[in-house]
Formats: structure tokens, C-alpha cells, sequence
């Protein structure tokens, strides 16, 4: 071949290469593209890929199970996570974390990831770890509100666009309320929720949120409450156990014990009694507590709602041995019920109102 045509002809190959690589960059194709940044938010699809990715890796740790549907069909995935997952074992507790509440709070979906890694890898390695997985049965939600998630934008800190479900009701204020009767239709993640919490026994719970960085406890509300801070404590007879709790998550964490302000309101300490702060009806961690004798606490975890993703690793950092610590709680938590306010007997089937 001549030198001339040799260099037009490598020139037009050059040419062609380049094209399908920029087409296959356009449309996801690249290796690169397909691999998945370490630290990134999953949507629904990817979140629910990952779940059954370590779920078939680890069957000896986990059992992946949906609770229900959301409005818009998307499953309220739990991942359990413990040693031999499908073997109940009289005095090994159930725990829970519950995540993306609002779903425009994302922080805390995506810590229940890179837990999920670190309780997973790290049970040979880790001797607490190790004794989490041995004694405790830890079922994490990273999602309760799916269809909000999906309409939140990454970056948005003080918006409320993706908050509430996808009728617009704000699911922490759609639960059975123990100083007001009226409330909102249930929404079916509510529902979903409901039943799950009946069906299992919980002792620990641990919810997930953004906007502040404190950890509140019950109760969320108060007889004749006003939507207006500066409130009054509406104090449980567990008040000093919920007290614990809370500093426990609040003291092992970077920052939280400084109490320092996001919006011009400290926090001594890291903590605060719920109605204190703020009163709200229908809650999910007074619901928690009053019927099913589950000691809840909220955890807010990060000043920016949905903070840009290259701050998950800071965050992580933060909370990671709060993660820990507050699982490690679980075992000291004694069964009870709370002054007879539970709907029926544990053990007597589900409400009324929770069946079909």
C-alpha cells in the first residue's frame, strides 16, 4: 500500500474508533461507565440490585424480604442481617434501621449501604461485628419512601420536593397518634410499615433524617401541642432509658455531642425530647414506642437534606461507630409494653385495622 493511502486509511479508522467510542460514552457503554462510583446514591433499581447482590453473595448473613408495596409499586426492601438469618433463637432481639423517610432526606439510604458492606465483610475480622451478627438480628430498610426518593434532587438542601409520598402526605405524621385520634388516610407505606413492626418483635429502632444533626426521642408529642418550638418536654416513663439511647448514638458520632446549631437551635448535648423541639402528631417513633413497645429514637443526621454526593465519605465517617454502637444496645433492651396502649395482646393476630 502507498504511504499515502496507508495514512488516509488509518486516518478514516482513527475517525470510525473515536465515533463508536463517543456513542457508547452517550449511551452508558463505556467500561467506564459501568462501573459504579464507591461512594454515589443508588436510585430504586440500583438499590434493589445491590440488596440481591449481597443477599446471593452472603446467604449465611442475610434474608432479603419486601414489607409492601409503595404507591407507585416500588418494594420497601429489609435486608436481615445476622448469623443463620433463617433460624429464630429465643433471646437473640430484633433490631431495626429505617431510612429515607422523607424522601428527599438521602443522607441516612445511603449509609444503610456502606453498613451493609461493613457489617458483611467484616465478621471474621471484627470481633464486635462478629458479636452484633452472633446475638443480635438486624433488619435494615434503606428506603421507606421509594417514590419520594425518586423526585428529590441531589443538591437540594432545604427544599421540601420529594419529602412527602407521592400523594403529597408526609409519612412521619401519618402513624396512629397516642394524644390525638384524628389523622390523615393511611398511605400504603404506612400500612406496609405498620404490619411489619406488629409482626416483629422489635426492641431498637433507629430512623433516619436530615436537616438537623440530633438525636430525639419520644415523645414527639403533647396534649394540646402547638406547631411552634420552644414547647414544653413531653417526657416517657422511659424517659431515662430513651436519654441513654440517644447519647449513646450522639456521643460516638464525630460531632453531635457538640450540639452545635444547623438553623440557630443548639442542642445540649446532641440529643433532645422530641416535643421539645418541635411537636408533631402521627409520628413513627412515638407509634414505636406506645404500641408495639419498640424504643425508637430519630436521628438527623446531616445539616443539608441531600447534600452532593462527594460528602458521602465524610458522612460515613461520622456516623459509622454510632451505626455500631447503637446496635450494640439491643441486647439490653428488655421486652415490655407500655401502660396497656397496644391494640391487642402480641399474639393475638393482626389489628383490625392492619388486615385486608
Amino acid at each position: 500500500m502507498r504511504p499515502s493511502n496507508w495514512c488516509a486509511s488509518a486516518l478514516v479508522l482513527t475517525c470510525v474508533l473515536l465515533y463508536l467510542s463517543a456513542v457508547k460514552h452517550v449511551r452508558g457503554q463505556s467500561t467506564r461507565g459501568k462501573k459504579r462510583e464507591k461512594y454515589s446514591y443508588y436510585n430504586h433499581e440500583e438499590m434493589t440490585a445491590f440488596l440481591r447482590k449481597v443477599s446471593t453473595n452472603y446467604p449465611e448473613f442475610t434474608k432479603l424480604y419486601s414489607v409492601g408495596k409503595s404507591v407507585q409499586n416500588r418494594d420497601l426492601w429489609v435486608l436481615l442481617i445476622t448469623k443463620e438469618p433463617r433460624v429464630e433463637r429465643l433471646l437473640k432481639p430484633n433490631v431495626k434501621y429505617v431510612a429515607n423517610m422523607h424522601g428527599n432526606e438521602a443522607v441516612g439510604r445511603q449509609l444503610m449501604v456502606y453498613l451493609i458492606l461493613h457489617l458483611l465483610t467484616r465478621y471474621n475480622t471484627d470481633a464486635h461485628v462478629r458479636n452484633l451478627l452472633d446475638n443480635t438480628r438486624i433488619h435494615i430498610m434503606p428506603s421507606m419512601n421509594p417514590d419520594g426518593y425518586e423526585m428529590s434532587k441531589e443538591g437540594d438542601c432545604v427544599g421540601t420536593y420529594g419529602r412527602n409520598n407521592v400523594r403529597g402526605v408526609d409519612l412521619n405524621r401519618n402513624f396512629p397518634d397516642h394524644f390525638e385520634t384524628q389523622r390523615d388516610v393511611e398511605q400504603p407505606e404506612t400500612t406496609a410499615v405498620r404490619r411489619w413492626i406488629h409482626q416483629i418483635h422489635f426492641v431498637l429502632s433507629g430512623n433516619f433524617h436530615g436537616g438537623a444533626v440530633v438525636a430525639s426521642y419520644p415523645f414527639d408529642n403533647l396534649p394540646n401541642a402547638t406547631s411552634h418550638r420552644n414547647n414544653k418536654a413531653s417526657l416517657t416513663p422511659d424517659d431515662d432509658v430513651f436519654k441513654h439511647i440517644a447519647s449513646v448514638y450522639s456521643f460516638n458520632h464525630a460531632n453531635m455531642y457538640l450540639g452545635a446549631p444547623c438553623d440557630g437551635h443548639a442542642f445540649p448535648n446532641g440529643t433532645t425530647n422530641g416535643a421539645a423541639w418541635y411537636p408533631l402528631k402521627g409520628g413513627m417513633q412515638d407509634y414505636n414506642y406506645v404500641w408495639e413497645g419498640c424504643m425508637e429514637v430519630t436521628f438527623e443526621i446531616s445539616c443539608c437534606k441531600y447534600p452532593l454526593r462527594r460528602e458521602l465519605p465524610r458522612f460515613w465517617k461520622d456516623n459509622k461507630q454510632s451505626l455500631l454502637a447503637f446496635l450494640g444496645e439491643s441486647p439490653k433492651r428488655r421486652p415490655w409494653h407500655c401502660d396497656g396502649r397496644r391494640e391487642q395482646p402480641r399474639g393475638q393476630g393482626v389489628p383490625k385495622d392492619l388486615q385486608p
